[in-house]
């Protein structure tokens, strides 16, 4: 055979295929998510999402500090209320001495450049498990955006980089942005869940923070996971009220809709590689049915291949190591 072109000479060596590769993962590309209770000395493995775990403020500066030393510069912080301040409104999520505030105030001063942002919905804090404020059978709209806009502030007074409203209610990126603006945090960034679809995929998640919604689900709200022309009508209304950063949330089962998404804005794109995913793994994993480490690898590249800038995952420890030997 006489060839003009034999591709597999660019894939012939470890070398060469380092050299050509088109993708390339790396830590700093990672936002880690913790889990964080009160408590002392605490680190509880959450039985759905096995070797990750929740943890009390002590035991999570371990974990940031050990994260950064990685070359992971970012967390996304979530925490679990206690179900005797939990209400219809999300008051604790207010208050300036509230676990999200201590915890973002006591990471910021034992790692002031890793990048903290937090997770903004009211369902870690309502008795519903609801993302907003429950009138009769009805999430309401724009009585949360006011308390989404209220927890955002005082996440920024806190010392948070970036709120990350998670809750898919209308306006609320406007309202976030123009109570920061109003009360002078201009340098607090907003990385919006643009793209939050209605998903199976989020069961582990809820038991982490026992936030499965009490009634219901979350479809009024969340979106349809038929819909793709739907993301990219949402995803533009949020750049236009100021978002920094958009994201698609999961990521696997919508690598389609992070493509979508980058080829239709300009700023970064990140993408929530959720509990479920990482669930599946995991059970594959301890069945011996694949290789855990070459999955996860093999997974997050994906979705960085796919568009994503960034990408939140339960793998972010995990993979930073693999990548780092």
């Amino acid at each position: 055979m006489h060839l003009i072109r034999r591709n597999r000479i660019l894939r012939s060596s470890p070398a060469i295929r380092a050299m050509v590769a088109e993708t390339i993962l790396k830590p700093s590309d990672f936002i880690a998510p913790l889990f964080i209770t009160e408590g002392s000395n605490v680190k509880e493995e959450i039985t759905s999402m096995q070797g990750y775990f929740r943890m009390s403020i002590d035991t999570t500066l371990i974990e940031v500090k050990q994260l950064w030393d990685l070359g992971i510069k970012c967390v996304l912080l979530f925490i679990k209320c206690k179900d005797e301040l939990k209400d219809n409104r999300g008051a604790e999520a207010i208050n300036p001495d509230g676990l999200m505030q201590r915890s973002i105030k006591a990471i910021k001063d034992a790692c002031p450049d890793m990048v903290v942002m937090t997770d903004v919905a009211l369902d870690p804090y309502s008795i519903y498990g609801h993302d907003g404020i429950v009138e009769g059978s009805e999430i309401v709209n724009d009585p949360t955006v006011d308390m989404l806009a209220m927890m955002s502030l005082s996440h920024a007074v806190a010392g948070a980089d970036f709120v990350a409203p998670s809750d898919m209610m209308d306006g609320r990126i406007l309202a976030i942005r123009d109570t920061l603006e109003y009360n002078g945090y201009t340098k607090t960034g907003i990385m919006s869940y643009s793209a939050k679809y209605a998903s199976c995929f989020y069961g582990p998640f809820r038991d982490a923070l026992d936030s499965a919604p009490g009634f219901g689900d979350k479809k009024t709200y969340q979106m349809d996971y038929a819909n793709r022309t739907e993301a990219i009508k949402e995803t533009l209304l949020d750049v236009e009220e100021g978002a920094d950063i958009v994201m698609v949330k999961p990521a696997m089962a919508y690598l389609d809709i992070i493509r979508e998404i980058k080829d239709s804005v300009v700023l970064p794109v990140s993408a929530y590689h959720v509990s479920g995913e990482y669930a599946m793994i995991k059970a594959a994993a301890k069945m011996g049915w694949l290789d855990e480490n070459k999955a996860i690898i093999e997974s997050l590249t994906s979705i960085k291949r796919a568009g994503a800038d960034l990408i939140a995952t339960y793998f972010a420890k995990d993979a930073a190591m693999l990548l780092n030997k």
